[in-house]
């Protein structure tokens, strides 16, 4: 039982990836999918053994705040029944952790029909609510989903990241197994391969001559991209460097703010791109910049990285030294790690880029030879053996005692 609000054809991020874990488990078990996204019931993926239920909800704009923790604690709640009436002991439920409410609904109903539970780890709560600051460390409500934590980290029979940072803060809870935890890294979701520059990419037009620096992706509570507006704004009379800005989110809303109050000559917003687009967009910057916030070790991972890889771009990650972004850019040699919230720092990275372009694209080279460690292949390979072994271990631990 696959339960998750973001499905095929929601063409996010954990959308794609869900499906194609869905499919992939399918391969080897019968697989129910509890979606939240429109639409998903109409596919029913690739394989016989899977079957896709929609559960309809209201997704109120990110900004609503308060109309989205009644819509995910409402989504929670459907979520919670339906577990409940379509599973049996012998199953096993297997989650993402977003929307921050699913999890306790899906693992609780699975625990109530002795089911075996598995949580896939995105962004991990509180600590991402606390580092985007929108509540207090000490406020009521991070100690609550603390408690809830510690319980829910408890009765699972497997949780996955996609981080190598997040485990010290999952076994800090009391009595967490670190056995229980696996990483799998995510994949590139476009063909692997260096990009050549190409004079007529619409998206590079006119900037041939110059060091173009990217930004994409949704920009989020977790993410600060006010960082590179400064360090552009630091930038503007170095006729070497352009900045091409693009997003989603309340990070994006901020920068088409900054820009229409600024007006800086070194920058271009870019809507968001069509998806047969993307390849194209991605080659059109000299390298990428993944801007996180501080405080975000081990909360936030950068799925939007492998894409970034894929099409042979270096990358100047605003991370904690430690953190998966930053361990992936230095253990890879493909870039710059930055302290998050330091524009002086940044802009000194582009300087350094901008003085050796011979050095910036043989790391973009490194970086498309690198992406080839990171395949769907092997994750998925990865999420079948765990998730398997999870369901034995739990059925086994079910048998009476004496039994074989």
């Amino acid at each position: 039982m696959v339960a998750t609000q973001h499905y095929p054809p929601d063409a996010s991020t954990t959308g794609v990836y869900l499906g194609a874990i869905a499919e992939a488990l399918a391969a080897d078990l019968d697989v129910v999918v509890l979606s939240g996204s429109p639409n998903s019931a109409r596919d029913q993926g690739n394989t016989a053994n899977l079957t896709v239920v929609e559960l309809r909800n209201p997704s109120p704009p990110k900004r609503a705040l308060v109309l989205r923790a009644a819509a995910v604690s409402l989504f929670a709640l459907r979520m919670f029944l339906s577990v409940l009436w379509r599973t049996k002991a012998d199953d096993l439920v297997f989650c993402v952790s977003t929307p921050f409410t699913l999890p306790y609904a899906a693992v609780l109903a699975a625990k109530l029909r002795g089911a075996a539970s598995a949580l896939l780890v995105y962004d991990l709560y509180p600590e991402a609510l606390v580092a985007a600051r929108v509540v207090a460390r000490t406020s009521v409500a991070a100690r609550i989903l603390r408690l809830l934590n510690a319980h829910l980290f408890r009765v699972l029979d497997a949780i996955i990241t996609i981080g190598r940072d997040v485990k010290p803060l999952l076994t800090a809870y009391d009595r967490v197994s670190p056995d229980k935890i696996h990483f799998i890294a995510n994949w590139a979701l476009l063909p692997i391969g260096h990009r050549e520059m190409r004079p007529d990419n619409p998206f590079r037009a006119g900037r041939d001559a110059k060091l173009v620096v990217g930004l994409s992706g949704n920009l989020g509570f977790t993410h600060d991209p006010d960082t590179v507006f400064q360090a552009a704004r630091l930038l503007k009379d170095d006729d070497r460097i352009h900045f091409l800005l693009s997003g989603w989110g309340a990070g994006w809303s901020g920068l088409q703010a900054s820009q229409k109050a600024v007006g800086l000559s070194n920058v271009t917003l870019v809507e968001p791109v069509a998806e047969h687009q993307l390849a194209d967009f991605l080659a059109a910057a000299d390298l990428w910049i993944i801007p996180y916030r501080a405080g975000m070790l081990g909360v936030s991972v950068p799925s939007r990285l492998y894409n970034l890889l894929a099409v042979g771009r270096p990358i100047i990650a605003l991370a904690e030294p430690g953190s998966e972004a930053a361990l992936i850019v230095e253990d890879e040699g493909i870039g710059w790690v930055v302290p998050p919230e330091r524009p002086q720092d940044l802009a000194s990275a582009i300087l350094s880029a901008a003085a050796d372009p011979a050095a910036t694209t043989r790391m973009g080279r490194k970086a498309a030879a690198s992406a080839e460690t990171y395949t769907a292949r092997q994750a998925l390979g990865a999420y079948r053996e765990i998730i398997s072994a999870a369901h034995a271990r739990h059925q086994r631990l079910q048998q009476p005692r004496g039994t074989a």
